[in-house]
């Protein structure tokens, strides 16, 4: 399976880095297949800008085949790409399950939020699951099926297979993917420990929405990360030092889980604040709201709550509780969004794990 230097990559998600993966593997003469809800929406041309204008285009590549049949999607794939949000893993699960093939590489970007617990079944079929701790770039679409914009594109990546023996291999086929290193880290729950969204997006959220109450409504929709608060970084940090502390419990290496505060280059509120309100690809990004006749309110159907509260967050205080570490910031975020939002889904550890011999066996 990972035999030739062109492989032939599935790519589910045609959304912003769903669009920019498929342009830059197609780039490197990989045949890339679009698994999309919407492919009559899809042109075999993808044009890649650089930066948030429409300048000169970076590059142009072609896309070899669009689908929204997952068999047809799959029927090659010795590479699949999942872009989708944690919340629609274990869906996808299901949907992959009859077509996975043993060694199929399925590589989750970001791999948080519980990805080896939803695409369990596709582990036991002989796939190899691969999480990134973090995107390769940031990715925002000019015309959907047509052309992206390529912002803040990371110098590096961190990643970690399970089975744990296919890492390296699977961190050199990315690394030329993209041109840029990929390093191996030392277990999957490096990956899943990653202080990124579940816990930048959620502390901003809960801070931003904490009083809300039914009835109430915003003025506008509040720039989210320009207009980032003292409050929400005081949050951020404090979620985050949690986090750290049950990576010190751990009997596993993780140390590549980096603090927030590392990550920013920010050690109080303060630095935090002035760093995350002045990042240039973060430049324009609207909070999830909705605006209905009396103004504006918290809209609750956005990834940025279905996935990043209800699985990113989720199971990391489910992690924290299994090796008893006290997380009071993160389980008062979470509990907000839980009496607020009232979610009919969310990840549940327990379903999985019962014990931290059986947890830590799994990273193994």
């Amino acid at each position: 399976m990972l035999g030739g230097f062109h492989m032939n990559v599935t790519i589910i998600g045609g959304g912003n880095i769903g669009t920019l993966i498929a342009a830059e593997l197609a780039k490197k003469n990989h045949k890339v297949t679009i698994y999309t809800s919407k492919p009559e929406m899809w042109h075999h041309e993808i044009t890649v800008y650089k930066g948030s204008t429409e300048e000169e285009p970076l590059f142009t590549s072609r896309i070899s085949k669009f689908t929204n049949d997952i068999e047809e999607a799959l029927k090659d794939a010795e590479m699949v790409w999942i872009t989708h949000p944690s919340f629609e893993f274990s869906k996808l699960n299901d949907l992959m399950k009859p077509f996975v093939k043993k060694g199929m590489i399925v590589v989750v970007v970001p791999g948080s939020g519980g990805a080896e617990f939803s695409f369990s079944d596709l582990i036991k079929r002989g796939a190899v699951l691969f999480g990134l701790q973090r995107v390769h770039s940031i990715a925002r679409l000019e015309e959907y099926g047509k052309s992206v914009h390529m912002l803040g594109r990371k110098s590096r990546l961190y990643g970690a297979a399970i089975p744990y023996d296919m890492t390296n291999k699977i961190c050199e086929l990315i690394a030329d993917m993209f041109d840029m290193p990929c390093v191996p880290l030392k277990n999957y729950l490096s990956v899943t420990m990653t202080p990124s969204n579940p816990i930048l997006h959620t502390s901003r959220l809960y801070t931003m929405f904490k009083n809300y109450r039914k009835g109430y409504y915003y003025n506008r929709n509040i720039l989210f990360y320009e207009e980032w608060t003292l409050e929400s970084s005081e949050m951020l940090i404090a979620c985050d030092d949690e986090l750290q502390k049950v990576c010190e419990k751990s009997g596993l290496d993780l140390k590549a889980v980096k603090s927030l505060k590392v990550h920013y280059e920010s050690d109080t509120a303060e630095k935090m604040t002035d760093k995350i309100s002045s990042i240039k690809a973060f430049e324009g990004l609207k909070s999830p709201m909705i605006q209905k006749d009396g103004g504006w309110i918290p809209d609750f159907s956005s990834r940025y709550f279905t996935a990043d509260f209800s699985y990113g967050l989720k199971i990391l205080v489910d992690i924290a509780d299994l090796y008893n570490v006290d997380v009071p910031n993160m389980k008062k975020s979470w509990n907000w969004y839980l009496e607020t939002a009232k979610p009919d889904n969310y990840f549940s550890l327990s379903e999985y794990i019962k014990t931290v011999e059986e947890f830590e066996g799994l990273y193994s």
